[in-house]
């Protein structure tokens, strides 16, 4: 009887015992709650001191000349570029996907492009764009909006889609950044408003980004990478502005570069599209550049 008596005293012993450290965890927890969020909202708060950018803007940026302020008046793919930009944006934004690919199992160039929401992106040029896409019925492909937005079309009647001034609208929202200043230049015939860069930190800042995504931060896995970065390296290739970013390399970091853009662009953007997590909207303008 003695020892029965020990025995469960004992036990409520322990059980006391794990009660208590049970209590200390949680209060440890709840002490530590608070501590990850001050943690976290301090990120946040680092994170939005630092000038945000889109994809129109950075390639736009990448292109442009920092102390003439503009871009190569020999740059014709620049324009085609920028459209693939607001598409992709679009899609990362939630605004935009491709339909269902269906039972014949429709390729990316031949499906067309859905708006899945309509709500306002606070950026002009990304709102007019969807409009267009919301608006048109039946819905047009990827590549076709590529061509209507940037005017390359023989139908009078859809070249209301054309979106006018893009370059000189996002080198004005990069004004508005405290990116670039505004300044006029005389050529000889006629005077035009430039835009040389006035915060070279931010402009360095793309160029590394850039650069360690293909060096030092190299992941060779596209599914893998982050999709914002993989469609800027895309874009920017297509724009013909990419190697301004590798200019400052060293040879040998340059030559290693470009061996991982090739690798890039000899992917097959149907096979990449099936994989987890991937973007299908972002691999059919990937397709409509590179096929």
């Amino acid at each position: 009887m003695t020892s029965l008596t020990q025995r469960s005293s004992g036990l409520v012993q322990r059980r006391s015992e794990a009660s208590r450290t049970d209590k200390q965890r949680a209060s440890h927890r709840e002490e530590d709650e608070p501590r990850r969020e001050e943690e976290q909202d301090a990120d946040d708060a680092g994170d939005s001191k630092e000038t945000r950018l889109t994809l129109m803007e950075e390639v736009l940026l990448l292109g442009l000349k920092d102390r003439e302020g503009y871009t190569s008046f020999w740059n014709d793919c620049i324009s085609s570029g920028l459209r693939g930009c607001m598409l992709i944006e679009l899609a990362l934004r939630g605004r935009l996907q491709l339909e269902a690919c269906g039972m014949r199992r429709k390729g990316l160039l031949a499906r067309k492009v859905i708006c899945k929401s309509d709500s306002p992106t606070g950026d002009v040029l990304l709102d007019e764009a969807l409009k267009h896409i919301k608006n048109t019925q039946p819905p047009e492909t990827v590549q076709s909006w590529i061509e209507l937005l940037s005017g390359e079309t023989w139908n009078p009647l859809k070249l209301q889609y054309q979106l006018r001034n893009v370059r000189e609208r996002l080198a004005k929202n990069l004004v508005e950044k405290g990116v670039l200043t505004t300044e006029k230049q005389n050529f000889l015939l006629f005077d035009m408003t430039t835009h040389p860069l006035t915060n070279n930190n931010i402009k360095q800042r793309l160029i590394k980004k850039v650069q360690d995504g293909v060096l030092d931060k190299w992941v060779n896995d596209p599914s893998r990478m982050d999709k914002r970065l993989l469609a800027l390296i895309f874009l920017a290739h297509s724009s013909d502005v990419l190697e301004n970013a590798f200019a400052p390399l060293l040879d040998d970091q340059y030559d290693l570069a470009m061996k991982r853009v090739r690798q890039l662009l000899d992917l097959e953007p149907e096979e990449e599209s099936l994989k987890t997590n991937a973007n299908e909207l972002l691999w059919a303008v990937v397709a409509a550049f590179t096929k």
